[in-house]
């Protein structure tokens, strides 16, 4: 029920997901990243608890490929999910399991991996990573290009109600948390919309969480 892919930056000091479903509030359940460590997919009938046990071996040191198929081992209901990782150094993995829903496939990039469930075309996950390949520089733009690009090749065989973009940079907390949890229109629209509203504003909310005597103005009325 759901197209995703998750990138790393050439620099290695960004990691981000961008991801859409016929569900509601996808991310809110699939998208997982830590800064300074990787970012993890866990999709189709997901267990968020993947994201979490992935992201810790990525952590201890151990590359994708390991974390993935540790923390598959010990889950016996892997046939069930469908997951894409990616650390700091090194390929990214993905699994699909064997009772994945309907169409499924994955694509592996340099820099990103793409997978997705219940597909309109097997080729979707392949079109998502040229995409982000084709985009130069941005993380999160790349991303979201990724993601128009999965929708514009058919996306999944139902509509999509939902999308979402994560960002985790050099701080505890995502630089970008963007959710468009539910639409009767086009979400993957809608997130492109709202992240070009937040873009300009991502340092300077990084700054008054850091810096708040030497941070902009909100320009908002009643403020001093």
């Amino acid at each position: 029920m759901t197209f995703s892919i998750i990138g790393r930056s050439p620099s290695g000091d960004e990691f981000g997901i961008a991801i859409a479903s016929s569900s509601p509030a996808v991310a809110a359940r699939c998208s997982h990243a830590r800064a300074g460590v990787g970012v993890v997919a866990s999709q189709n009938i997901t267990d968020p608890r993947l994201g979490a046990r992935i992201l810790a071996r990525l952590a201890r040191g151990e590359s994708a490929d390991q974390a993935l198929a540790q923390a598959l081992a010990a889950t016996p209901d892997r046939a069930f999910r469908q997951v894409l990782a990616l650390g700091m150094a090194g390929p990214a993995a993905a699994h699909s399991g064997t009772r994945a829903l309907g169409v499924f496939n994955t694509a592996l990039g340099r820099d990103c991996a793409a997978g997705g469930n219940l597909l309109a075309d097997p080729s979707i996950p392949s079109a998502m990573v040229r995409a982000f390949d084709t985009e130069p520089d941005v993380l999160a733009e790349r991303l979201l290009a990724a993601l128009r690009a999965g929708r514009s090749a058919g996306g999944e065989a139902g509509p999509v109600h939902s999308a979402g973009l994560l960002i985790v940079r050099d701080v505890e907390w995502p630089i970008v948390d963007l959710r468009i949890d539910w639409s009767e229109h086009d979400p993957v629209a809608e997130l492109d919309r709202l992240y070009r509203l937040y873009a300009p504003q991502i340092d300077e909310y990084v700054r008054r969480a850091l810096d708040p005597l030497h941070a902009p103005g909100f320009g908002v009325p009643g403020e001093r």
